[in-house]
């Protein structure tokens, strides 16, 4: 079981079912943008499961599903900001961006960044 910095696998259980799938080189990853953002993550969605309710919904499941995605909750536009920023020079490819978080991914395809 690897170790992470800022993390416990724990953290990334799908909500409904408890399962968790995560990807582990991903959760390193978050925690080198944890690092470099330097204020603490909360996470607020990471693995979910194919029976989770909102990827029930999906015609194929996404980047939750496949343990490579987090949604971080935010408090203010400067960490909001500093996410997307650092996300974007750490290569996170799949940016989502809203009120109260901000999901990041590690997709296999052309980058993109969408608003909630």
């Amino acid at each position: 079981m690897k170790e992470f910095k800022y993390f416990k696998l724990s953290d990334f259980d799908c909500q409904e079912t408890g399962e968790n799938e995560m990807d582990h080189d991903f959760i390193m990853e978050l925690d080198e943008l944890r690092e470099s953002c330097g204020f603490p993550f909360i996470i607020t969605s990471g693995y979910r499961s194919n029976s989770h309710s909102l990827e029930a919904k999906k015609n194929k499941p996404g980047m939750h599903a496949y343990g490579i995605a987090a949604d971080i909750a935010v408090r203010s536009g400067v960490e909001r900001m500093t996410i997307v920023q650092r996300a974007i020079e750490q290569e996170f490819n799949g940016i989502g961006v809203a009120k109260s978080f901000v999901h990041v991914d590690k997709r296999q395809s052309t980058p993109v960044m969408w608003v909630y």
